[in-house]
């Protein structure tokens, strides 16, 4: 039977997608760009490519929205029950937002009980957000020295913000960039990945249907030339917030440093799993396996795809984890019994695919994967869970950020040297180490140099601060610190007596 999901975008009423400027849905001057999904090679709808023009009408709008339209100064009641209205509507459209997230980068629907992946974490991201906007204030100082002055600090909306977003988590990451910088009281003009742009349609037209004003949210979609490159080189954009490679987080602050654009940038990274001998070494080998198999494919910024492994246990690890492997299962994401997804595009496949050669040519150990299912299968970009032993820290598959289901298992016999492995990395996202020693597990919580941490466990939460140390990125989403990101602070100072200068 040959695997199909148009069904599914009929059921959904999939429509062609078109720009959001200024309150009003239009076509892009640049043609189309056709969304093909990465398990079948199906078309499954046609999205407008905004051009140059198009991206200068939309930034217009975001800057006449917060210039005149009051939302920067809108009263703090009235902001936050909008704010707080998005998170009811999504929650409310939960279900259609995590179909379309599988019809938008293949994400099975089995895991959309995975908080971060499902569209929970979008509701409760802007629930949170919703909650700092009659919180946020500045601060009242003393005089330090000289006259008399009463001094204090304002909070005010950085301006206008171009956020663009990637394929691999659409639905999350819509709510990381937009929900803070609308809390704030910033307007924005977001670009998807144009891999993924179905969710983040759906979720402006439902952020509209929740009262956020004409002009305060512009969407516009196409591939990065002309549609990204316009919107992060417009010199009426006052800052950048981006998720994505290094390599294009390079170009962002390339950009932003015309204008010296504020930037917010999570850059992917190389996470370690540091796993030491006095853990269940079977429960552990398969959360660390599922973590590049399942769900994503390892298509994640922060999947943990170095196992760093005490050399006491390294062997039974290898194993456990090749069992691991073994039960992935591929197929039509809207099946439940299915558990991972296709790699995104072409390009990614072969990316992939050349990684896996070069653990090879470079002397690792393939014990399971590396080769592609075939029969119904074979039309889609799916790579077989890939399990390298006998790898070491120089590795290319131990160095480079593969985005793909490779997990490379390098052996440690000390606390000092797994700390050394995981830092030997120009990355800095999140790193894990699984041991029972409390003690243990918090000296090597504090060597590691990574913006966020596992013990035993690793999570993100809307109100827990998420991003990267090093090549990693730079500033934070989530908690106070992702408010902080769209806020500039002003200074005040006041005369209130006889003064001598």
């Amino acid at each position: 039977m040959t695997l199909t999901v148009t069904a599914h975008r009929d059921r959904l009423n999939v429509t062609p997608g078109r720009l959001l400027i200024g309150g009003e849905w239009v076509e892009g001057g640049g043609g189309t760009w056709t969304h093909v999904h990465p398990a079948t090679q199906e078309e499954i709808t046609t999205i407008s490519i905004a051009t140059a023009a198009d991206v200068d009408r939309a930034v217009a709008a975001a800057r006449t929205a917060f210039d005149e339209s009051g939302w920067a100064t809108m009263r703090a009641r009235d902001r936050k029950r909008i704010v707080a209205n998005v998170a009811t509507v999504f929650e409310a459209h939960r279900e259609e937002l995590d179909n379309l997230q599988g019809l938008d980068n293949g994400v099975p629907l089995s895991f959309s009980s995975i908080y971060q992946l499902s569209s929970a974490i979008a509701a409760d991201i802007f629930d949170y957000h919703a909650g700092w906007i009659d919180r946020i204030g500045g601060n009242t100082l003393p005089t330090y020295t000289g006259g008399d002055f009463f001094t204090y600090t304002l909070k005010e909306p950085v301006g206008v913000v171009a956020a663009v977003i990637p394929w691999n988590a659409p639905v999350m990451l819509y709510a990381q960039k937009v929900a803070p910088a609308l809390a704030a009281g910033c307007t924005v003009v977001l670009k998807p990945s144009e891999y993924a742009s179905l969710t983040s349609i759906r979720m402006t037209e439902l952020c509209l249907e929740a009262g956020v004003p004409p002009g305060v949210l512009n969407l516009v979609t196409g591939p990065p030339d002309p549609t990204g490159e316009a919107l992060i080189t417009h010199p009426e954009i006052d800052k950048i917030t981006f998720t994505g490679s290094r390599v294009v987080g390079t170009r962002m602050m390339q950009a932003a440093a015309v204008g010296i654009k504020r930037t917010s940038l999570e850059l992917g990274g190389k996470s370690p799993n540091i796993i030491f001998d006095d853990v269940d070494v079977g429960a552990v080998a398969m959360a660390g396996m599922g973590m590049v198999s399942m769900g994503l494919s390892g298509q994640g910024c922060v999947c943990h795809t170095r196992a760093l492994v005490q050399r006491g246990i390294y062997d039974e690890f290898v194993n456990k984890a090749a069992e691991m492997a073994a039960m992935t299962t591929y197929g039509d994401p809207f099946d439940l019994g299915v558990t991972s997804a296709a790699l995104i595009n072409q390009r990614q496949l072969d990316r992939v695919t050349s990684y896996i050669e070069k653990g090879q040519a470079e002397g690792a150990e393939l014990i399971v994967g590396g080769d592609r299912p075939g029969g119904d299968l074979a039309i889609g970009n799916f790579v077989n869970p890939t399990l390298f032993a006998g790898v070491t820290n120089d590795m290319a598959i131990a160095t480079d950020e593969i985005f793909g289901p490779v997990l490379a298992v390098i052996p440690f016999d000390t606390e000092e040297e797994a700390i050394r492995l995981a830092n030997d990395t120009p990355y800095g996202l999140g790193a894990s180490v699984q041991t029972n020693d409390i003690k243990r597990a918090i000296r090597v919580s504090r060597a590691v140099r990574s913006g966020s941490f596992g013990i035993n466990g690793y999570t993100v939460m809307p109100n827990a601060p998420f991003g990267g140390y090093k090549t990693s990125g730079l500033g934070r989403e989530g908690g106070v610190e992702s408010i902080e990101g769209f806020l500039e602070t002003k200074t005040v100072t006041m005369a209130v007596g006889d003064q001598s200068f």
